[in-house]
């Protein structure tokens, strides 16, 4: 690979064409713009442990946008979302999807404040704010989704209240993922698992989808 085809924007752009997602001049520059915000105010903040732009798109970009063909609805809801992964990278990607981000570390939202500023996202909402005291709207979220918040027994049991009837979550995993199903509580199952094949980096991801037990797919 030359040094040309390392770039940010060469990652991206390959990148994306791997995931068969396709962005319009105004999605490519939000997504390079979310990029270098995140890398300036990592060198200050330590929002992330990825230290390099190129870096960033793989590991952030293109590993949040890999879930992308599983999104569904009107309403997603992205708990312990850090500096918005991945729920700015899916607000940009899908521009009629209404975005809440939540997260209690006061730095990281006012990264997704600043972020949703510069990048003009008028469908995404940042809360500070634990999912415990977090106030959903009326009648729960369609879809909740977290990437890196919590194990899944956590992270279901501090979210149920916040699932529609007959809503999922979206718990992006690692390979470790394997342990954490023996504590589902006994009324959730897994609906579907996939694996992520996100683009420069090697396996393991993987997206599973939980749902209620007496809930059928439609």
């Amino acid at each position: 690979m030359t040094t040309a085809e390392q770039t940010p924007e060469a990652r991206l752009d390959s990148g994306l064409e791997a995931l068969g997602i396709a962005v319009d001049d105004e999605q490519r520059r939000q997504l390079l713009a979310l990029v270098a915000l995140l890398h300036k105010w990592n060198r200050a903040y330590n929002l992330t442990a990825v230290r390099t732009p190129e870096e960033m798109v793989i590991r952030h970009i293109l590993d949040s946008a890999a879930v992308l063909p599983f999104v569904k609805g009107t309403q997603l809801l992205d708990v312990g979302s850090g500096p918005g992964l991945p729920g700015l990278v899916l607000a940009i990607l899908e521009p009629t999807l209404s975005v809440t981000l939540v997260d209690s570390n006061g730095k990281k939202v006012r990264f997704q404040r600043q972020a949703v500023m510069e990048l003009g996202l008028g469908n995404v909402t940042p809360v500070q704010a634990r999912v415990e005291a977090f106030e959903p709207i009326a009648g729960g979220y369609a879809q909740v989704i977290s990437r890196a918040f919590s194990s899944l027994g956590d992270f279901i049991a501090l979210t149920v209240r916040l699932v529609e009837p007959g809503g999922e979550w979206l718990a992006m995993k690692g390979p470790a993922v394997d342990d954490e199903l023996a504590d589902l509580p006994e009324e959730i199952v897994v609906a579907a698992r996939h694996d992520l094949a996100v683009p420069f980096q090697n396996g393991g991801r993987q997206l599973v989808i939980l749902r209620h037990r007496n809930v059928t797919q439609a």
